[in-house]
Parts: structure tokens; C-alpha cells; sequence
């Protein structure tokens, strides 16, 4: 090798360095501003609520303020489509859903891959869904429910957050293993007025966003989507001991642009992991009826891939399409 091309070698590699020093010494000193959390859903709904309990722990944690930002509009696109084009450095980033992921079977014209182009930072917590029905319906659990439902097909509105939300799909898949017919009624606002006053009459809700209305009696509780029985509502079964191996249940994680560096990663990981442990945010969780879900951002991807080829089963078997 001439002295020349050696010469020339030395500077590109000590260029190279150069440029990385400063991305490095950012990494180390994150966060050194607030941070921006998007959400995809509007004020007041499951999601809102508990970035908005996550987000002053990481900003004790972190030093520096965590600002959750609603970014609703396109089943969540929008939020997510804004993180995956931002800077990867950590200063923007979205609080990922189950809903992300039915998305990147139901949109087929996105111009993101959501696997691809957002990078777990952490994992807080699962959201059981609890079905749950206008008292004026004539069934005090989920046998007489899909008893009524079976006959009086497609007379039962059952509402959601929108075409593929959490609480969509996991109707579907409740339409299609207990082989009910009812008619699905997406909402892009707060659907509660609606289901409260008997517009609709059923709904697989997010629990933290309607278990006041539960506790108040504005809304029949009849049975929750999840594995196990809620510590919020220990008297309420399960979907699944009347509709063998039904489970369903929404999620709530952080993601960072793809290119993020690692240092940043990690001290994201690390500090909701520390929320997750917390004996005080686990009892407001409990309060909620929302389960912690503690795991390691590299856990945490495999769960989001494994989700998103759960759903897509249920979106090709429903032939849900976009709004």
C-alpha cells in the first residue's frame, strides 16, 4: 500500500471518529432537553391516560421533562408516521399500541414499516379489554349475551375506536370464534356518551378508560378478554371460560426512530423497567385494571412481530379494510 493511500486511509478513519464523537457524547448525556412522547389516541382515552402516568416517572427518572403530545387521526398513523420520520436521537418518540401493530397488516399503503422503522425502547403494560354492554341489554352475562346475540342477528352495535383498534379486532375475533353477527361501529371520538345512552350497546373497552362507568353502573360489565380474571373486578370470567381459548388484550410500550443510538435505548429500557418494578406506579396500574408487562426492549420486539402475525389472522379471516 502506497504512503499516499495509507495517509488518506488515516484521515477518513479519524473523520469517521470524529463525526461519531459528538452522537456518542449526545447518547451519553440523554436527555439533555424535554422529550416529546406521541400518541396516537385522542384526550381521555386508555392510551392518553397512561402515557400521562408513565411520562412524570421518566421525567423524574430522566431528568428532564417527558411531554405526551395526541397526535390522534388515521387509526394512529399519523403519530407513528411522525416518529418514524424524526430525528433518531430520542427526543421524539411514540408510545406504541396493539393498534400499531394490527396497522401494518391493514394499511397496505403506509409508506413505513412499522417493524422496520421503529426500534422498541421498553415495554409497560397489557390492557385488558372487558366486554361490556348498555344496561338496557337484556343479558346479565356473556352465556345470555351471545344467547341474545345469536337471536337477534345483526341487531347488536357493537362500538369501537376506530377500523382496527384494539377493542375492533378483539370483537372480531370474539364475532368469529363464538359465531355471533353483530355490526361494528367505529368511533373517532370519545364513544362512552354513546354507549352510556344506548346508541350502541356493546363494546370490548379498554379498561382504564371506562371502569368508572363500570363502578358506577352507567355500564354492564360482562366478562373480561384476557387469560385471567382482573384484581380490579376478581368476581367477573373470563371471555375464555365460556369461548374456549379466546384472549385479547391492548399494550402499551415506547418506540424510537430506527438509527436511535443504543446508549439511548437502553437508558429508556432501564428507567421504564424501573417504573414497571415500582411498587407505587405498580398499585396505580392495579387501580386502572391494567397489568405491568415487564420486558427487555429486545422482549418487547419479539412480542410486538409475534402480535402483529396474530392479528393479521384475524384481519384476513374478518376482511377488515380501512375506513
Amino acid at each position: 500500500m502506497s504512503l499516499a493511500r495509507r495517509q488518506i486511509l488515516k484521515l477518513a478513519a479519524g473523520a469517521t471518529a470524529a463525526a461519531a464523537m459528538p452522537r456518542i457524547a449526545a447518547a451519553e448525556n440523554y436527555p439533555a432537553r424535554p422529550v416529546r412522547v406521541l400518541v396516537g389516541f385522542p384526550a381521555g382515552s386508555a392510551s392518553d391516560i397512561l402515557a400521562r402516568l408513565m411520562a412524570p416517572w421518566l421525567s423524574d427518572k430522566l431528568g428532564q421533562q417527558f411531554v405526551v403530545e395526541d397526535r390522534p387521526g388515521a387509526a394512529t398513523n399519523i403519530a407513528a408516521e411522525a416518529v418514524v420520520h424524526a430525528s433518531p436521537d430520542g427526543y421524539t418518540l411514540l408510545l406504541v399500541t396493539s393498534t400499531n401493530a394490527v396497522n401494518a397488516t391493514l394499511y397496505q399503503n403506509l409508506d413505513f414499516d412499522f417493524l422496520a422503522d421503529i426500534v422498541p425502547a421498553g415495554s409497560i403494560d397489557r390492557v385488558p379489554y372487558v366486554l361490556e354492554v348498555n344496561p338496557a341489554v337484556p343479558a346479565n352475562t356473556i352465556a345470555e349475551f351471545i344467547a341474545y346475540a345469536k337471536a337477534n342477528p345483526g341487531k347488536i352495535n357493537m362500538a369501537s375506536n376506530g377500523v382496527g383498534s384494539g377493542p375492533h379486532v378483539a370483537g372480531e375475533l370474539f364475532k368469529m370464534m363464538a359465531d355471533v353477527n353483530m355490526v361494528h361501529v367505529p368511533y373517532a371520538g370519545n364513544v362512552y356518551p354513546d354507549l352510556i345512552g344506548g346508541q350502541v350497546q356493546a363494546m370490548f373497552s379498554p379498561i382504564p378508560a371506562s371502569i368508572g362507568f363500570v363502578k358506577s353502573g352507567q355500564l354492564r360489565p360482562l366478562a373480561v378478554s384476557t387469560e385471567k380474571r382482573l384484581p380490579v373486578l376478581p368476581d367477573l370470567p373470563t371471555v375464555g371460560e365460556f369461548v374456549p381459548g379466546y384472549e385479547a388484550s391492548g399494550w402499551h410500550g415506547v418506540g424510537a426512530p430506527t438509527g436511535t443510538p443504543a446508549e439511548v435505548i437502553e437508558k429508556l429500557d432501564r428507567a421504564i423497567a424501573a417504573g414497571d418494578a415500582d411498587s407505587a406506579m405498580k398499585a396505580r396500574f392495579v387501580e386502572l385494571g391494567v397489568e405491568v408487562m415487564p420486558m427487555t426492549a429486545a422482549e418487547f420486539g419479539k412480542f410486538v412481530a409475534d402480535e402483529t402475525e396474530k392479528w393479521a389472522k384475524v384481519i384476513k379471516f374478518a376482511k377488515i379494510k380501512p375506513a
